[in-house]
């Protein structure tokens, strides 16, 4: 028995790994390559423990930090999801719930079901930690795209509207991470990285 929990650790621990393999739109920091999901989890991970005073809620970091661990593990089977493609948002949902089960279901049915709990509760953004971890979400491919000179928006021609709504749940978690977010979009639409819609 505790060897077939053993595999079946192994097995989604080896899954996991594929994460890594999912390309997203955002690059690097200073004009890097394009970042993949791994990547993007880890650095969440690290900006909800460095960031976690500025949460409008009190949070268990350990549950914040897993949270944004596993939150684009669905995307192992799902895609990355540009956050601004409305076509492939219309589809998302469905898509990520698919994978989860999958994916979530490879580990013994205690971890499965943890797991699978955590990514649905970063989904419903309904707790202070998902709240948080979803901020955090926004911010960070809007720090690397700040890095960058606002290469993917421009790359992209986005615009202040896509943008602004983008991060209308930012607030939700964090007031004081909201206002730096909004300085940084005011200071990009100035500059002509964002269209002025």
């Amino acid at each position: 028995m505790e060897k077939e929990r053993l595999e079946k650790q192994i097995d989604f621990i080896l899954e996991a790994d594929k994460e890594k393999n999912i390309i997203r739109q955002t690059h690097l920091s200073e004009n890097g390559r394009r970042e993949n999901d791994a990547e993007h989890a880890w650095h969440m991970a690290i900006m909800v423990y460095l960031l976690k005073e500025y949460a409008n809620e009190e949070i268990d970091v350990a549950k914040a930090m897993m949270m944004a661990l596993i939150h684009d593990i669905v995307e192992i089977d799902a895609g990355d999801t540009y956050a601004y493609d409305p076509k492939g948002l219309e589809t998302q949902k469905v898509r990520e719930e698919q994978a989860a089960e999958r994916i979530f279901g490879l580990l013994p049915d205690d971890q499965g079901e943890e797991l699978k709990s955590l990514f649905q509760e970063f989904e419903a953004s309904e707790t202070p930690e998902a709240r948080f971890v979803r901020a955090m979400d926004n911010f960070q491919p809007l720090l690397l795209n700040d890095s960058n000179d606002g290469r993917d928006w421009r790359e992209h021609e986005i615009g202040k509207t896509q943008v602004m709504k983008r991060h209308t749940k930012t607030k939700l978690g964090s007031n004081i991470i909201w206002e730096r977010a909004r300085e940084i979009i005011e200071k990009h639409v100035r500059k002509g990285n964002i269209k002025d819609d």
